[in-house]
């Protein structure tokens, strides 16, 4: 089985990859968070920075493009080629508001046409290899039959689905059966994406899909990044992790405040790691001073008791 560490926009940035791999190496890829080109042709400051030479670092990483103009990821792929990747991803899955209402991310699932038109350019002019991420559709997983029938037609190195529709985010229950109709109708390596949030759910999924070579975990390993290494599943070892990143944002960001807001949204999930934290989390949430922030998640990791596996309920 290949593991996949999910893009997460505002918390997988090239700075989490990189402390991650250095603190529970063997993930098989990190995906990046998504560039998203502008009419302008031109990498942002934060994209530029998030998409690091591909030699720069020792892991392997794909980066991921989302756009319904197949001239800008044509344009990004040879950006991320460029910088010595082997593989770009089609971002067709993203549930925001204001991502759907310009018909890119899951909004392109609407218009099966235009996907067909898309996908039959970007394969035929992208200088890498195409993967895509996807949903089962808009409003009903009765949509996603057409969908694998166009993804079907073109040569996708990898096609990644989270078995839920746009409308449901990412809560409610993920449409197992339409995951199994893909398994028997896809002509395409499939990756499998949703609710992996604990080791024993990755190792029962295994045992339930042993054809199934590759899964994407987001929200499991950012609430417990020592998921997929059990031998360093320990207060300690997530401490420094933690420590190591927070100090590294605030390098990078010249200040405490904004790497206080980057780290709050891994701790809205990693909090759920921790027994009886209601009372520290309160306080933590509250926080903008960098010393207090401090002194609060050193209070979690020295007092609190780490509970077996993550505590989610999503």
């Amino acid at each position: 089985m290949r593991y996949y560490f999910a893009p997460m926009e505002g918390l997988t940035d090239s700075i989490y990859r990189r402390v991650h791999h250095e603190f529970f190496p063997g993930m098989d890829a990190y995906y990046m968070p998504f560039i998203s080109p502008t009419q302008h042709r031109c990498l942002t400051h934060r994209e530029s920075r998030d998409l690091p030479a591909a030699d720069s670092v020792p892991f392997r990483a794909v980066p991921q493009v989302m756009t319904k103009a197949a001239d800008d990821f044509i344009w990004a792929a040879e950006q991320c080629a460029q910088r010595g990747y082997d593989e770009v991803n089609l971002n067709v899955g993203c549930p925001s508001g204001t991502v759907v209402s310009k018909g890119k991310g899951s909004g392109m699932l609407a218009d099966p046409d235009h996907l067909d038109r898309f996908l039959d350019a970007i394969c035929a002019g992208s200088p890498l290899p195409v993967s895509v991420k996807t949903r089962l559709g808009v409003n009903d997983p009765q949509e996603f039959p057409r969908l694998l029938e166009i993804f079907n037609r073109y040569p996708i190195r990898e096609l990644t689905i989270h078995p839920r529709v746009r409308k449901q985010f990412y809560k409610g229950d993920v449409f197992m059966d339409s995951f199994r109709h893909a398994l028997e109708s896809s002509d395409i390596p499939l990756c499998y994406n949703g609710n992996l949030r604990t080791a024993s759910e990755v190792a029962a999924f295994e045992a339930e899909f042993p054809m199934v070579e590759s899964v994407m975990i987001g929200r499991g390993l950012v609430g417990n990044p020592a998921m997929l290494c059990p031998d360093k599943f320990d207060a300690r070892t997530i401490r420094a992790f933690h420590d190591t990143l927070l100090d590294e944002y605030v390098a990078a960001f010249g200040g405490g405040r904004n790497a206080i807001f980057r780290l709050k949204e891994s701790w809205h999930h990693m909090i759920l790691l921790f027994k009886n934290s209601d009372k520290l989390w309160k306080q933590l949430r509250k926080t903008t001073d960098l010393a207090e922030f401090r002194n609060i998640t050193a209070r979690i990791f020295e007092t609190l008791e780490l509970a077996p596996e993550l505590q989610a309920d999503w």
